[in-house]
Order: C-alpha cells, then structure tokens, then sequence
C-alpha cells in the first residue's frame, strides 16, 4: 500500500519488472511523468509523516539516485545524453 498521492507499490513492481524494450512509447512517456510526480510527492512530505513501507522505499530510492549520480562524471553523463559514448 502506498501514502496518499503515491504511486501504488504494484504498479511501480510492474513498471520495474517489465523492460522498456517492451513498452510502448506511449507507456513509457506515461510512466516517466508518473515517476515524477511520484519523486515530487515523496521529496514534499517528511519521512515521519510515511508509512514505514513508503519511507522505507523513498530511503533506498534517494540512496540510489544519489549513487548513481556520484557514478558518472559530468562529461560521462554528458557522452550518454548526445550519445557519443556508443562504440
């Protein structure tokens, strides 16, 4: 069960479970501003006022965006964007 707002935990598990290979672009433009509003409603309310499952996912998102963007330079993010770094 997810807080109010939220996207629901099933929803995200499919979302994450099937490839993007798979979905339409359609489905795909969905899901990504689904995620960000998502990203917004978790960022505006305080870990103390979640649900110990929702705070508990917002936790291990936040410590995985902040990983993930410590991984790549900022000319390595650069390459992927323009896509230089395909060989």
């Amino acid at each position: 069960m997810s807080d109010t707002y939220r996207k629901d935990f099933s929803t995200q598990a499919k979302e994450e479970a099937m490839p993007d290979s798979s979905k339409s672009t359609m489905d795909r433009v969905k899901e990504s501003i689904t995620n960000t509003t998502d990203r917004a409603a978790a960022g505006l309310q305080s870990d103390h006022h979640k649900g110990n499952a929702q705070e508990a996912f917002d936790k291990t998102r936040r410590e995985k965006d902040h990983q993930e963007d410590h991984s790549e330079s900022l000319l390595d993010k650069t390459k992927h964007a323009l896509g230089v770094d395909k060989h």
